[in-house]
C-alpha cells in the first residue's frame, strides 16, 4: 500500500510539473478511443476530412 501511495504521489507530481503535457496524452488517449470504440463510418469520414485538411495548411 506504500508503494502504491507513493506513485501515486509521483504520478500527481509529475502532471503538476508538465500539465500541457499531460493534458495532450490525455485528449490523445480520448481521440484514440473514440476513434477504435465510438466512432461511426461518418464520424471516421469527417476526421479523415479534418486530418487531411489539417495536412494541407502545414
Amino acid at each position: 500500500m506504500v508503494e502504491k501511495d507513493a506513485q501515486n504521489e509521483a504520478n500527481k507530481r509529475w502532471q503538476d510539473k508538465n500539465k500541457e503535457h499531460a493534458k495532450y496524452l490525455k485528449y490523445r488517449t480520448y481521440a484514440r478511443s473514440f476513434i477504435r470504440q465510438l466512432a461511426t463510418d461518418d464520424d471516421l469520414d469527417e476526421l479523415k476530412k479534418l486530418i487531411a485538411d489539417r495536412y494541407d495548411s502545414d
